[in-house]
């Protein structure tokens, strides 16, 4: 079977190497994939978001089966144009994107079917939300409505902060911004949580808890991920059926009510305040860099899971996982989340020896002639599978010092509130 998968980070890498075990799969693209993923797979340079020259090559290759990493062609709907043409395509649709697409829709649905959630309000001025942040409590949360790549969210300490915060957002900072949302700061812990659905059954697919801040102890600006580690300290049994029945099942049900199937992965990125949990946001795919750390945990075979999603016969497959915990640090460019340099060579590489326990994924990476460089913010994310979570960030760390990349950084703290 040929597949391909859409996206260039390591998300991606991580779906790209676990696929790769499956007996079944033939031949793998990536569109347009990294340094790591053209290890394992074709390389393809085109337009993502020109669906009609992805349709073209999908079937000149005779690809079977697409698999979108990143939210942004899911929120533009390329499913619906592939199940359109029937070629055979995993995620959720047009629609129910819009859980990502746009905060409003989801805190519209909490509203609604009462899903436990941050209060919050929608201005669609300045003016508007300027004057309602003059009477109310800090610290606050403003955010951008649409997609806005994990940095659209302003934790806000006084009025001049969520003033500023006003300002970037409807300037233009993340798209045209037609409304914004402000709401209460939920003071508590953050807990990442998947589920994987074929658009009639779900099934969990594990819990992380991501390192959004650049600074260590959780300080300074938000980025796309610092690193993750899974399970989440916080999962319990009676949390998890709290998860399911006060947030999962009635968001499913409220996008039935609306005519729409939920197909694909979806993650609910959850705050936890004595063992309660509330809605911060969804995302419509796996996170990133939560999927490189939960991915290597996986027993069965990835590809088999994908195919009942699309064929509703998610029921009939037992997924089974490692019982190990795993945590991941990202490396970084100096200078991210703000400005840096692009184009430098990665050296050392090829000279590190990986156990079976250990993976480099690649993110903003590209081979040229010389080697391999530097291409975004976030670079490689290094993942160890250890008994204890100290284990896991003492041998990422050892692995990042052998490759002593002085143009990057990362966090040391990863996992600090589990291991500390």
């Amino acid at each position: 079977m040929k597949v391909g998968i859409i996206g260039s980070g390591g998300r991606e890498h991580a779906l790209c190497e676990t696929l790769s075990k499956s007996k079944k799969i033939s031949k793998i693209y990536c569109f347009p994939g990294n340094a790591g993923t053209e290890k394992i797979a074709r390389n393809i340079s085109l337009d993502v978001d020109n669906f009609n020259t992805l349709k073209n090559f999908v079937i000149s290759e005779k690809i079977e089966l697409i698999i979108v990493g990143p939210e942004k062609p899911l929120v533009d709907g390329i499913v619906d144009f592939f199940e359109s043409i029937n070629i055979p395509i995993f995620g959720p649709n047009k629609f129910a994107s819009q859980l990502e697409g746009s905060k409003i829709f989801t805190k519209k649905i909490c509203e609604k079917y009462k899903i436990p959630t941050a209060k919050f309000g929608i201005f669609e001025s300045k003016n508007e939300a300027k004057l309602f942040i003059k009477e109310t409590k800090f610290p606050l949360v403003v955010k951008a409505d649409g997609l806005a790549a994990g940095k659209g969210v302003y934790i806000c300490e006084s009025q001049k902060n969520a003033s500023d915060a006003i300002e970037d957002i409807f300037n233009g900072k993340f798209g045209k911004a037609k409304n914004i949302l402000i709401e209460e700061f939920l003071n508590g812990e953050e807990m990442s949580y998947f589920v994987i659905s074929d658009g009639k059954d779900i099934k969990k697919f594990q819990t992380a808890q991501d390192h959004k801040r650049v600074g260590e102890r959780d300080t300074g600006k938000n980025t796309g991920g610092m690193g993750a580690y899974s399970p989440s300290r916080l999962i319990s049994e009676s949390l998890d059926k709290k998860i399911l029945d006060r947030i999962i099942y009635p968001t499913l049900s409220a996008l039935k009510e609306m005519n729409c199937e939920y197909k694909g992965f979806l993650y609910a990125g959850l705050m936890i305040i004595k063992d309660e949990p509330f809605l911060i946001e969804y995302n419509v795919r796996m996170g990133d860099p939560e999927c490189q750390t939960i991915l290597p945990k996986l027993k069965s075979d990835f590809l088999e899971i994908i195919l009942s999603c699309i064929n509703k016969q998610l029921k009939t497959i037992k997924i089974e996982w490692y019982d190990i915990n795993s945590l991941c640090i990202v490396l970084c460019s100096k200078g991210y989340p703000d400005q840096y340099k692009k184009n430098i060579i990665i050296n050392n590489l090829d000279q590190i020896n990986l156990d079976q326990n250990q993976k480099i994924y690649h993110a903003g990476t590209k081979k040229e002639k010389n080697g391999i460089i530097s291409n975004g913010g976030r670079v490689l994310n290094f993942v160890n599978l250890s008994n204890t979570f100290q284990q896991a960030r003492d041998k990422n760390i050892e692995t990042i010092k052998k490759i002593n990349w002085t143009e990057g950084f990362y966090r040391n703290d990863i996992g600090y509130k589990v291991i500390d």
